[in-house]
């Protein structure tokens, strides 16, 4: 498998000398919000109307075809300021609606180039979008998929029938990696029901670290809230700083980008930043010694090109995303995508 090298700016950014001679393979690790990422047909059982042709946004093929297009367009883009030739090895997605639109996201030219591949296993959404995660096989290799359900906590509330957890086991630089693929409950459902993902991914996390404590775990979705929320800091127990992360925590190195102003979403002209990707210890440098000889957190990106913001009008410098005020846009989404970068020395 070709290896992909930062050489000298790469040693200077990790605080090593230029003079060690040491060579490090970068991975990519992204999210990206698809923003209702629909065919044309009717899926049975799915509220799925306002995206077919005679709904309310006239979903017609032209529209799907764009749609499509763009889509492939930032997935192929996104890593490919810091790995230009391959861009990332994995990226998760929300807010796709079936296997047949990712067979035709995956047929598009700049992933089919790449020969990225897909997983997805179709969940119990009421309007039917679910996660989902694009892969470079070459990078990345799938062992197992599961779709872990949804669990309603609350005693007969059915009003919440929502995406589960993807949770796809795999290989990434020889090591076993696992990636959980959210999209927790929105913000009008209130915070008990992010919050209460938050617990069930946390049982995941925990059982996956008492099969393999050695595994790195990346949790990564739209989830709702933002990074100081109570979901992610009392209940997946989220650490915004490397030195404070203990075992059975989580590293979220995305508290100080949203706190710095930047953010993944806007509602009311401020950002929020929902899409998060979030890691075990296990893959951060915890001790500070610049030991690189396993995969280990390098850098987190908001991914930006100047196509993905509104260029006038009354929402301005806000993501441009594919209808607004029953206008077809022909945008990208209303989420931008989010990239972490992982590090690993070269024997």
């Amino acid at each position: 498998m070709k290896r992909y090298l930062l050489l000298t700016a790469l040693l200077l950014l990790l605080g090593l000398t230029a003079s060690a001679q040491k060579k490090y393979s970068v991975y990519g690790v992204g999210f990206y919000n698809q923003e209702n990422l629909f065919d044309t047909c009717h899926d049975e059982g799915k509220n799925d109307y306002e995206y077919l042709p005679t709904g309310t946004n006239r979903w017609s093929e032209l529209k799907y075809t764009h749609k499509l297009r763009n889509m492939a367009r930032v997935l192929s883009e996104m890593g490919t300021d810091v790995l230009p030739d391959v861009g990332c090895a994995v990226i998760g997605l929300s807010e796709v609606e079936n296997a047949r639109v990712l067979d035709d996201l995956t047929a598009q030219e700049p992933l089919k180039a790449r020969g990225i591949k897909y997983v997805h296993i179709e969940g119990p959404d009421r309007r039917g979008v679910d996660c989902a995660m694009l892969y470079n096989p070459a990078l990345f290799t799938v062992d197992s998929v599961t779709l872990f359900p949804y669990v309603q906590e609350l005693e007969k509330d059915s009003t919440h029938l929502t995406r589960g957890f993807l949770t796809v086991r795999g290989r990434m630089a020889g090591e076993s990696i696992v990636i959980i693929v959210c999209h927790w409950p929105s913000r009008f459902s209130g915070s008990f029901y992010r919050e209460s993902a938050a617990r069930q991914v946390k049982v995941i996390k925990d059982n996956l670290l008492a099969e393999d404590p050695t595994r790195k775990i990346f949790v990564m979705g739209d989830l709702n809230d933002d990074p100081m929320n109570k979901s992610m800091t009392d209940y997946l127990l989220c650490k915004s700083e490397i030195k404070d992360t203990r075992d059975g925590d989580m590293y979220n190195p995305w508290y100080n980008v949203l706190k710095k102003g930047n953010g993944t979403l806007m509602y009311n002209g401020a950002w929020n930043l929902f899409d998060q990707i979030i890691m075990t210890p296990s893959a951060i440098d915890r001790e500070g010694n610049r030991d690189f000889s396993t995969l280990k957190y390098w850098k987190c990106q908001i991914f930006s090109r100047d196509y993905l913001f509104q260029s006038e009008g009354k929402y301005k410098g806000s993501p441009k995303r594919t209808h607004a005020g029953g206008v077809w846009l022909d945008g990208y989404s209303d989420h931008l995508p989010t990239i972490i970068y992982l590090v690993k020395e070269q024997n």
